[in-house]
């Protein structure tokens, strides 16, 4: 199962899960969780480089998203079942993982769920827990996480409504949108970053993201806000978290706190990096975690 058409894989509980796999049919598996909203689609920032070492990528869509069922109510803590059910149709052991943005705690609840299988995560400007003692969650953020996040704080109503209203500037976005659609939550380091393929194909997970309506988006975010099912400070297994200080969606202090209680982690902190800029350093992100894996693929 390789190729650029996403498949069809069944969840444990009976339920549809969308799933692109790319590179080497035969390599060992890195399992990508991508950013919120967002669905799977090929990103050759991490696809290509990846490639280049053997290993085979793993896209899938997180349940509501396109081609996945919905569940609702769903914590950041069952992403570890879907990534099994996924891997034992691959007929994968072992595999490493990198979250990217919302992508980020559902590596790590690889990491906590799946430690006899994933063997090294990495979380690239990923979201901290909403209540994670002295983190101030919203400071710095652009005004538009402000306003989805306080309407997921308001309810599944309430964000579903906000969600609704933006879902047709996703539905026919272009690579050359992105950018201006990101608004506030893009600093002058990411817009110099969104050109050529790597904008094309934000869009195109952007536009599979909203396909189907919503309700991957809305179960994303109410995860978010809602405890994630799992103590990150008993993660066994090594843990790399990159953040830039440029980052207006997910903003530094979020990876700075979860780089100091995961006790397994190293940080990669970045002055110059934003939110998506640091996407454009897959090689060295991948380097770095199959440096983690120590051989353990």
């Amino acid at each position: 199962m390789s190729g650029t058409d996403p498949t069809t894989v069944r969840a444990e509980d009976g339920r549809e899960l969308e799933v692109l796999v790319t590179g080497p049919a035969d390599g060992p598996v890195l399992v990508v969780h991508s950013g919120t909203p967002s669905a799977a689609a090929d990103v050759p920032e991490l696809s290509r480089p990846a490639a280049e070492r053997g290993l085979r990528t793993v896209f899938y869509s997180r349940p509501g998203y396109a081609g996945s069922a919905p569940r609702p109510g769903r914590t950041v803590a069952d992403a570890a079942a879907d990534t099994r059910a996924v891997l034992d149709h691959l007929g994968c052991d072992r595999f490493v993982t990198v979250g990217t943005s919302g992508g980020g705690p559902h590596a790590l609840a690889c990491a906590a769920g799946l430690p006899d299988r994933c063997v090294a995560a990495a979380t690239v400007a990923g979201v901290a827990p909403f209540e994670a003692d002295g983190l101030d969650w919203y400071a710095g953020m652009g005004p538009e996480n402000l306003e989805e996040f306080t309407a997921a704080r308001d309810g599944a109503e309430a964000l579903t409504a906000f969600l609704t209203a933006g879902q047709p500037g996703l539905a026919g976005i272009t690579g050359a949108d992105v950018a201006a659609a990101l608004g506030g939550l893009a600093s002058e380091v990411d817009r110099a970053a969104l050109t050529g393929d790597f904008a094309d194909a934000l869009a195109e997970s952007f536009r599979r993201s909203v396909s189907t309506g919503v309700a991957g988006w809305r179960d994303d975010d109410l995860a978010f806000v809602r405890p994630w099912g799992f103590d990150l400070s008993a993660i066994a297994v090594p843990v790399a978290v990159w953040q830039g200080a440029q980052d207006r969606t997910v903003p530094p202090q979020h990876g700075r706190w979860l780089a100091e209680h995961i006790r397994t982690a190293r940080a990669h902190l970045y002055d110059d990096e934003g939110h998506l800029s640091l996407l454009l350093q897959g090689g060295r992100i991948l380097d770095d975690l199959l440096g983690l894996a120590a051989g353990r693929l």
